[in-house]
């Protein structure tokens, strides 16, 4: 009976042809055509100049370019302590035996990742706005301060980075709080009663038995976070345009301006191929320091 309602290898095989083709034309194609293009000096005409690895070189000279990727790295430290460490509080919180109305709170904290990033992007700098944003209005209302007085909050280089930061973080501590609350729910309550039993404070509880248990899921959502933050583009688009100067610009951005605005689609192109390559080397380093430091945590466990 069951062999009869199998379905057969070619079926199978069409069923699983589709996404596979989806896959190729948004994300291999694309790459492929951007590493072609990026041995070229084109301006986005019709006449293309082969150049070699002259954008390349031009790259690893690039000020601006290593300048941005700075700032992607700033946005994966704050992000990986923000977004994850935060979530995984309010996880612990929600989780606890004092919070009534769980699903209720998971909701409105996943809220907002259900907006886009443009529109996060417009929340914010209405936010940030010097004569018409909430934030200046609170503190003129707690200081007594003429508005003219305050801060124009993203015209600041030593703090725009962060500024730009605290919308990505808000944004999605709902997304990574979804992924931790899967990880938990996965863990025998037993394990927290006998642990509440013995005396073990909550955090206590937190750090040497729910961080042990999703540790696997904590090293999936830092890379997500990586991941993510590598391309940031939208909301820092829509809150400074890389502004002011080069204060917040992303690597993203960078390429973005280099290839539409300054119609430099060969150099645009080597920018993208850098920020896929050093996107996956991220990622690695990362990985590479997880597994060192389970190892010698799991050494030192078999020494004693």
């Amino acid at each position: 009976m069951l062999d009869s309602i199998k379905p057969k290898g070619r079926v199978i095989f069409l069923y699983l042809l589709a996404p596979v083709l989806i896959y190729m034309f948004t994300v291999f194609v694309p790459l492929v055509a951007a590493l072609y293009f990026s041995f070229f000096e084109w301006k986005g005409g019709p006449h293309m100049k082969f150049n070699g690895v002259a954008n390349y070189v031009e790259l690893l000279k690039d000020g601006t370019f290593w300048q941005a990727f700075g700032h992607n790295a700033y946005l994966i430290v704050a992000c990986i302590i923000g977004q994850i460490g935060i979530a995984f509080v309010f996880v612990l919180i929600i989780n606890s035996r004092l919070v009534k109305l769980k699903n209720i709170h998971r909701v409105f904290v996943f809220f907002p990742s259900t907006i886009a990033a443009v529109s996060i992007g417009f929340i914010w700098t209405m936010i940030y706005d010097q004569r018409r944003g909430i934030l200046n209005h609170i503190i003129a209302n707690v200081t007594h301060k003429s508005i003219k007085d305050l801060p124009i909050w993203l015209n600041n280089p030593k703090t725009v980075m962060l500024l730009v930061a605290i919308p990505l973080i808000w944004q999605y501590i709902g997304y990574y709080m979804v992924i931790l609350f899967s990880a938990i729910s996965s863990v025998d309550p037993e394990i927290f009663e006998v642990a509440e039993l013995d005396g073990a404070t909550a955090i206590q509880r937190a750090i040497h038995i729910t961080f042990p248990l999703i540790r696997d899921t904590l090293l999936v959502c830092v890379t997500l976070c990586i991941a993510g933050n590598m391309k940031a583009f939208d909301s820092i688009y829509t809150l400074t345009s890389g502004g002011p100067g080069n204060a917040s610009n992303v690597m993203a951005l960078y390429g973005y301006n280099v290839s539409f605005k300054q119609s430099n689609m060969g150099y645009g192109s080597a920018i993208s191929i850098g920020i896929f390559v050093l996107s996956l080397g991220v990622i690695l380093i990362s990985q590479l320091l997880t597994a060192k430091k389970s190892e010698k945590k799991e050494r030192i466990e078999d020494e004693i």
